[in-house]
């Protein structure tokens, strides 16, 4: 009981100073529950403490993917150059800037430092350490091989991130544009119409039907703003909320996502590449292809390729061969289709699934620099259109009682 107590505050970090038997000046840190147990503590190592103090824990963000990938790198550069495991974890959690990851490593440590092995350790945090993670981890652990397996998760999850933060730059900034120009449009409808309308209501003519429109669209505006903007924010609030809750809306945005005229190709790839990366990763760690497909559908990123897998994976536990289950679930391009079919052939099939996520994420890389070039014009002209137009509409009759005079 009282080692489950002590694993429990682990994250209490105590920076001693003192002197040893030999009057030689030591320094170091230990973790405890109080100040009272690092001085017993020291008293068994035969240090005579002179000054103890708790350091202070950074105040902790949110712990990101982007944080387990560099957590990953770092934890697999130590131990290759021969780092011990706790030593590895007091080196990161140390040089750490987010809070949340220092606390979390300190757990984790513990109990590893009690004994646990470090895949049991990671599964106490599954929203950061998913089944694919603890998996490798503990066939590396079992193979004796585990800072090459760390090495492996940590170029898996760079190139995941990668691929994820390129779909997300690609799709963000028209999302940007369009939210922008909506805001400047709405101000101009508010604040700059109506100003416009006192006057032109002093001129005492027929208005151009542009400037009618622009005018009655700004009196709807100024009317009811707060239902235009309450409805479009409770609106997209709602349909986030019901995008991660429910099944069947996730599974048709992930369908509509890879329909879509110009960004679904670049969903298509950018999935394909994770798949392929994912069950490359897990079959080269020796991982059993019936269990490996267990995170491969997750890992993917999109329902639709989590239901196929899942169909995959009864039918290669029945005894079909991947690449026949792979062309029936018609959700593959040909390319990793013949890809898979060669390494299932030859014995190779981590290595030809890898060269397939290898093409697809270059495709990928170079579509959204494609995209970035193409959409300025288009965004340029969209706004253009939109503002220019709504100025032209407010100045036809400047101009028409211009050549009146």
């Amino acid at each position: 009981m009282a080692t489950a107590t002590a694993s429990k505050v682990t994250e209490f970090v105590f920076e001693w100073e003192g002197k040893d038997r030999n009057g030689k000046a030591v320094r170091g840190e230990s973790r405890a529950g109080g100040e009272n147990q690092v001085q017993a503590f020291l008293r068994r190592q035969g240090v005579t403490p002179t000054k103890i103090r708790k350091r202070r824990m950074r105040r902790g963000q949110r712990i990101r993917p982007k944080d387990i990938a560099v957590f990953t790198r770092q934890l697999a550069t130590m131990m290759k150059a021969g780092v011990p495991l706790l030593q590895a974890f007091d080196i990161v959690g140390r040089g750490n800037p987010n809070g949340s990851v220092t606390r979390m490593l300190a757990e984790i440590r513990g109990d590893v430092e009690t004994g646990t092995s470090l895949s049991a350790a990671f599964r106490k945090f599954p929203n950061h350490f998913n089944s694919l993670y603890c998996n490798l981890v503990e066939a590396g652990e079992a193979a004796g091989i585990l800072e090459s397996l760390l090495d492996r998760l940590a170029v898996y999850m760079e190139k995941t991130e990668a691929v994820k933060s390129k779909i997300k730059t690609a799709l963000m900034y028209p999302i940007a544009v369009v939210a922008v120009a909506f805001i400047v449009v709405s101000v101009i409808m508010i604040f700059v119409i109506p100003a416009f309308k006192e006057v032109f209501t002093s001129f005492g003519a027929d208005l151009p039907a542009p400037t009618l429109f622009v005018i009655g669209l700004s009196e709807f505006f100024v009317a009811y703003w707060w239902a235009i903007f309450g409805g479009i924010g409770g609106g997209l609030y709602f349909f986030m909320e019901s995008w991660k809750r429910s099944e069947k809306v996730q599974h048709f945005m992930d369908r509509v996502m890879l329909r879509l005229p110009i960004f679904g190709d670049l969903v298509y790839k950018s999935t394909v590449a994770r798949w392929t990366r994912t069950l490359s990763t897990m079959f080269a760690a020796g991982v059993p292809l019936v269990e490996a497909l267990d995170s491969v559908g997750g890992a993917s990123g999109n329902s639709v390729y989590e239901k196929a897998t899942e169909r995959i994976q009864q039918e290669v536990s029945t005894g079909t061969s991947l690449t026949t289950a792979m062309t029936g679930a018609g959700v593959f391009p040909s390319m990793v289709l013949q890809m898979s079919a060669i390494g299932e052939e030859s014995g190779s099939l981590d290595h030809m699934l890898s060269k397939a996520a290898d093409f697809y994420e270059a495709e990928v890389d170079d579509m959204v620099g494609g995209l970035s070039s193409l959409m300025e014009p288009i965004i340029i002209v969209f706004l253009g259109t939109i503002i220019g137009g709504i100025v032209v509409s407010m100045y036809l009759p400047i101009f028409k009682l211009g050549a009146v005079v």
